[in-house]
C-alpha cells in the first residue's frame, strides 16, 4: 500500500494535536495546554535554560494534564489555589513513565503543581524537582487567571499582582522575578493570548521535529489509548481489546506486519473523538436517548478530524474513523458504501463489533460464543459487515477471544492500577 510506505509522522505535529485534544473534556478551556507550552517556554527562554532542557518543558506542558480524565476534575483546576491538586499530576506521570520517548518529560508532569513553600519544594522526598516543573506551574496560572473575553494588556496588572502575592508560598520566587520582567514585555500578553495558536507554535525553536518510527507512533498511539479509554470503568479495557483483535484479523486476512502494527494503531486511536463526549452519556447504563446518541455519534466525526490534521496518518485515520460505517452505506458519519471503504476500515468494523459484544462491561457481561457468532453472522447476511472478514472472525472466534480476554485483563489491571497504586496517596500528601 503505498499510503502506508510514504507514512511519515512527526513528533511535533502528534502532540500539538493531541494536546489541543485533551482540551476537548473541556471547550472553555480550548488550547490551554498548547498556551501554557508558549507561556512555559517563554519564562523557560528568559531565565537562560538551554534549548534541549527548554524542548523537555514544552513537551512535558503540551502534555501536563493528560491525567485529568473528567469534566468536574478540568473544571476544579481553574481555580487559581488548587486543593490537593497532585492526584492528576501523579496519574499523569504513571501513564507516561513507561514510554521511552517521554522519560525526561514524565517526572516534570508529575510535579507540576508543587508548591514552592520557601524552598522546600525544590525537592519531592529526595528526588529534586526540575525546574521545569515550576515554570509549568507558574504559566499554568497565569493561563487560568487570563480571560479570553477581556483584552489582554488591561489584564496585566491584577495577573501580575495575584503571581506576586504568591511568590515564596507557591511559586518560586526568581521566576516570578522573571515573570514581572516578561510582563512588561507586550509581545508576551500578546503571544500568551494569540488565536492563531498552531503558527505560533510551529515558530518556536523547541517544537521536536523528530519523524516517529513504528514503535514510537504505537508507544503514543497506546498512550493516548489509555487517555481515551480510562475516564470511565465502562470503556477502561475497550481500546486495547479493537487493537488486538482488529491486528489480529489483518494477519489472518494477509496483512504483512508492519500493516497489522498500524492496524494495531489505528485500533489504539479509533476512539479518540470520544473525548469529546461527557463521561455522563459514556457510562449510561441503559439505552441513549435520541440527544444522548447524537452526540455519542459525533465521536467518530471528531476521531476523523483530529486524526486528520496529522500529516502521515492517512491510512491510519481511514481505518480508524470509518469503523461505523457499514458496506450498505447505512453507518455513519460520512455514510460510505462498498468499495469506498477500505479493507483495513472493514476489519476495524468487524473488530469493534465483536469485541464490544464480547468484553464484561461493569453493567452487563460479555455475549456467550453462541450469542456473539448469531449477531455477528447475521449482520453479514444483512450485508452490514463485509462477510469475507466476518468468516475468519468466525472461523478464528476461539484464538480471536483469547486474544482479547487476556490482552484485556492486563488493560484492567492497569487501569485498577492508575485508580489505586499506593504512591498516589503517597503523592497527593502534600498540603496546599
Amino acid at each position: 500500500m503505498d499510503l502506508i510506505s510514504n507514512m511519515k509522522v512527526k513528533l511535533g505535529s502528534l502532540l500539538t494535536t493531541f494536546s489541543k485534544t485533551l482540551d476537548y473534556v473541556d471547550r472553555t478551556l480550548s488550547n490551554h495546554h498548547l498556551r501554557v507550552a508558549v507561556i512555559a517556554d517563554d519564562i523557560a527562554k528568559e531565565y537562560g535554560l538551554s534549548r534541549e532542557t527548554r524542548r523537555d518543558i514544552f513537551i512535558a506542558a503540551t502534555l501536563h494534564d493528560i491525567g485529568v480524565f473528567s469534566l468536574r476534575d478540568k473544571r476544579r483546576l481553574a481555580e487559581v489555589d488548587l486543593n490537593n491538586p497532585y492526584e492528576h499530576a501523579e496519574k499523569g506521570y504513571w501513564l507516561m513513565k513507561d514510554f521511552t520517548l517521554f522519560n525526561n518529560v514524565a517526572p516534570i508532569v508529575r510535579h507540576h503543581h508543587i508548591r514552592w513553600d520557601n524552598g522546600k519544594g525544590r525537592y519531592h522526598g529526595e528526588e529534586e524537582i526540575h525546574p521545569g516543573a515550576h515554570i509549568i506551574h507558574l504559566a499554568d496560572r497565569i493561563e487560568i487567571l487570563l480571560r479570553k473575553d477581556a483584552e489582554v494588556l488591561k489584564q496585566k496588572g491584577p495577573i501580575v499582582k495575584a503571581i506576586v502575592s504568591r511568590a515564596n508560598t507557591l511559586f518560586d520566587p526568581r521566576l516570578v522575578e522573571v515573570f514581572k520582567g516578561l510582563s512588561e514585555k507586550e509581545y508576551f500578553w500578546f503571544d500568551a493570548s494569540y488565536t492563531d495558536i498552531d503558527g505560533l507554535i510551529l515558530s518556536r525553536d523547541v517544537v521536536p521535529d523528530k519523524e516517529l518510527n513504528v514503535d514510537e507512533l504505537e508507544e503514543i498511539a497506546k498512550l493516548f489509548s489509555h487517555i481515551i479509554d480510562f475516564r470511565s470503568a465502562f470503556t477502561a479495557v475497550h481500546s486495547a481489546g479493537i487493537s488486538t483483535v482488529a491486528c489480529a484479523i489483518a494477519g489472518l486476512t494477509g496483512f504483512s506486519l508492519l500493516e497489522c502494527r498500524l492496524m494495531a494503531i489505528a485500533g489504539y486511536l479509533h476512539d479518540i473523538g470520544k473525548l469529546a463526549v461527557p463521561t455522563e452519556i459514556l457510562e449510561k447504563p441503559g439505552k441513549l436517548d435520541e440527544d444522548e446518541m447524537n452526540v455519542m455519534k459525533s465521536h467518530i466525526y471528531y476521531s476523523y478530524r483530529i486524526l486528520e490534521s496529522i500529516k502521515g496518518l492517512e491510512t491510519i485515520n481511514m481505518w480508524a474513523s470509518f469503523h461505523h460505517e457499514r458496506v450498505d452505506g447505512r453507518g455513519y458519519p460520512f455514510h460510505l458504501s462498498g468499495n469506498s471503504l477500505p479493507i483495513g476500515s472493514r476489519i476495524m468494523a468487524v473488530a469493534d463489533v465483536l469485541t464490544a459484544i464480547s468484553e464484561d462491561r461493569p453493567y452487563r457481561k460479555g455475549m456467550d460464543k453462541d450469542k456473539a457468532l448469531f449477531i455477528i453472522e447475521d449482520l453479514g447476511a444483512k450485508n452490514s459487515l463485509d462477510r469475507g472478514i466476518i468468516e475468519t472472525a468466525v472461523d478464528n472466534f476461539d484464538y480471536l477471544n483469547e486474544l482479547r480476554h487476556d490482552v484485556q485483563r492486563r488493560a484492567r489491571e492497569d487501569y485498577i492500577n492508575l485508580k489505586t497504586d499506593a504512591s498516589l496517596t503517597e503523592s497527593c500528601s502534600q498540603g496546599v
